[in-house]
């Protein structure tokens, strides 16, 4: 057995973190070759290598994720496989040497980022040449095993495989990367891939990228019992991304990974390591989560809700159209600012048929909703078209909707196209949102969209005046509403002020927030920016669990969850799901004085607690 085989069979072993994340935070931009930094800038690389070496790695990555012959040929750089992947091998060997203990240096082998035939050009003869090729140029650099990772395709992946075995003796981890939905793009679970992987010859099998620990952890409990004896490996990102201040942020913290190490162990993974977000700080802390036991948690006070400070959206809506439009106002548009309104999120399915999610609006109209929300491809991940889905919501059911429109994957013609079908089909309130970036979901090449959300309200705007974008007439007016989003927990509270205002001049009719789990928030951002002129409609998400509020906290940009809210559905058990109601209902009746509305959103797609939610919502104040 070879060394590193052994080592892993006797305890549990602890790889690096993210290379690129690294990369991108010392000012090398995303557009640049990061693989040829190994002969460009290789003290960069190799100083990587060594903190993540000083935080306690046993296994670290040579920075080669994108040295195959196809990627480096987007940078014309094709004809230096053997150089860049040599080089990039010494440099981690010379970090890995100058270490006190034993440390072993993995050749990263990523995709090549093209489709393999019959969907794409490449045949399987040219990927196996390729991945003997840079196979050949790692082990020649010094590598001691083979990392094939962020695959996506099992297809790819095996003949990636085929080439490397064939080239080099070395161990092979093989790691495929899956979406939100525990599935592959191409759609193998994660047992289907286990199997697949331990036949293909692989000596390590694992998952990687993509989601983050909480999603990593159920993909590795099914392939752990898919392909039994058969070593595992775990690598995810530190939660989803966030692009904040010109940088991407990842928000799992090291505590969070830590907690994920140890959650590893326990389900048998020999090893466990990081990808896109994490650090040598998470590495630190992930290694002393395996060196150490965990820590008794520390209870938190519990606040008191307050009865709310009455500037948070109790002013009338605007009740005269703008710019000449001819219709009448939605029927959203005239109850906001005058009833408590309540609005709930439907996402729409996954496929061409929506039986399933009609009949949940029916029960949320039953329970009084006002309005329902429908979702843009949340996640950046595909649905069906949600403008379709609203137009069936409202013929079907009755229903006044409230259509979730993003800047995320729209060109400027097709931004305009889509508002004229959306009116055509008679919805009437929008809420503009930039959307989860492609980055987050199953096309993360998918071309994003330059027009920011403030610049679409001025242009919804400018479509109610009768007027295009280049100030062509459109006919008669459209009359929509127009809703903005608002993130109470924004890191920088001064700056999403900044943003909101340029919405509200641009023309926002209302505001949806972030779900909040407590009045202060709301009262924090009064004090930044004080009365807001158009109503709000407070975000609220019911939590379920203990580990719910944890993916929420870490992995998912715009979430933070006050300590005792934790403390609250650790402490409840069993219980936790009937808290995490409780607190919500807490919610709604200290804000309900001082706002317009709430927006509720349905955890994992149960709508049992918001029904409740709105029943008691819907109840009229006594005055």
């Amino acid at each position: 057995m070879h060394e590193f085989l052994r080592q892993l069979a006797e305890r549990p072993m602890l790889a690096d973190g993210a290379m690129g994340t690294m990369l991108y935070a010392r000012g090398v931009p995303f557009d640049q070759c990061f693989d040829a930094l190994n002969v460009t800038q290789p003290a960069v690389v190799e100083g990587i290598h060594r903190d993540y070496v000083a935080g306690g790695a046993e296994l670290i990555e040579t920075n080669t994720f994108g040295a195959n012959r196809f990627k480096l040929a987007a940078h014309g750089l094709e004809g230096h496989v053997d150089e860049v992947n040599r080089a990039g091998a010494a440099l981690a060997r010379r970090a890995a040497d100058a270490a006190p203990r034993r440390v072993y240096v993995a050749g990263s082998m990523g995709p090549t980022g093209r489709a393999l035939a019959p969907l794409g050009p490449l045949t399987g003869s040219e990927v196996r040449t390729a991945y003997a090729g840079q196979a050949q140029a790692l082990a020649a650099g010094g590598a001691d095993v083979l990392i094939l990772e962020t695959f996506t395709d099992l297809a790819e992946l095996a003949e990636a495989l085929r080439g490397a075995r064939a080239a080099t003796d070395l161990p092979i981890i093989a790691q495929v990367t899956f979406t939100q939905e525990g599935k592959t793009l191409l759609g193998h679970a994660p047992g289907t891939i286990a199997r697949a992987l331990a036949d293909f010859g692989a000596d390590v099998i694992g998952a990687n990228c993509s989601v983050g620990p909480h999603g990593i952890l159920e993909t590795i409990r099914l392939m752990a019992s898919a392909a039994p004896g058969v070593p595992l490996s775990a690598m995810p990102n530190a939660g989803f991304p966030a692009y904040v201040g010109g940088r991407w942020i990842y928000y799992s913290s090291p505590a969070y990974m830590a907690e994920f190490a140890r959650r590893m162990v326990e389900l048998g993974v020999r090893l466990i390591g990081g990808c896109c977000g994490t650090t040598p700080e998470h590495i630190a802390a992930m290694r002393a989560a395996l060196d150490t036991s965990p820590s008794d948690w520390r209870p938190q006070p519990l606040p008191s809700f307050g009865e709310g400070n009455g500037r948070w959206g109790r002013v009338p809506a605007r009740s005269e159209p703008e710019g000449g439009e001819t219709t009448t106002p939605s029927r959203l548009a005239q109850k906001l600012g005058r009833t408590f309104v309540v609005t709930a999120e439907v996402a729409p399915p996954h496929g061409a048929y929506d039986r399933r999610e009609l009949d949940a609006c029916r029960v949320l109209r039953d329970a009084g909703v006002d309005a329902i929300d429908v979702a843009d491809n949340p996640m950046a991940r595909l649905r069906m078209s949600p403008w379709a889905m609203c137009a069936r919501i409202e013929s079907e059911v009755g229903l006044e909707t409230v259509l979730h429109f993003t800047t995320r994957d729209r060109s400027l013609v097709r931004l305009q196209s889509d508002l004229l079908a959306v009116h055509a089909l008679g919805v009437r309130n929008i809420l503009v949102l930039r959307g989860d970036l492609p980055q987050m979901g199953d096309y993360p090449t998918a071309a994003g969209s330059p027009v920011k959300p403030s610049g679409f309200v001025k242009l919804i705007k400018q479509f109610n005046s009768g007027r295009d974008v280049a100030g062509n007439s459109i006919g008669v007016p459209t009359a929509f509403t127009v809703g903005v989003a608002l993130n109470l927990s924004a890191p920088d509270l001064d700056k999403e002020a900044r943003i909101l205002e340029r919405k509200i001049e641009a023309g926002a009719d209302f505001i949806c927030t972030m779900p909040v789990y407590e009045p202060d928030a709301l009262d924090r951002f009064a004090r930044v920016m004080g009365r807001l002129p158009v109503p709000v409609l407070v975000g609220v998400l019911p939590l379920v669990s203990a580990r719910h509020a944890e993916f929420l906290d870490n992995e998912l940009p715009g979430f933070a969850i006050p300590g005792w809210v934790h403390e609250q559905i650790r402490g409840a058990g069993a219980r936790s799901r009937e808290v995490g109601l409780q607190i919500s209902l807490d919610l709604i009746s200290a804000i309900r004085p001082a706002t317009a509305g709430v927006y509720l959103i349905p955890s994992f797609g149960r709508f049992d607690g918001v029904v409740e939610l709105i029943k008691v919502a819907k109840v009229p104040v006594k005055t």
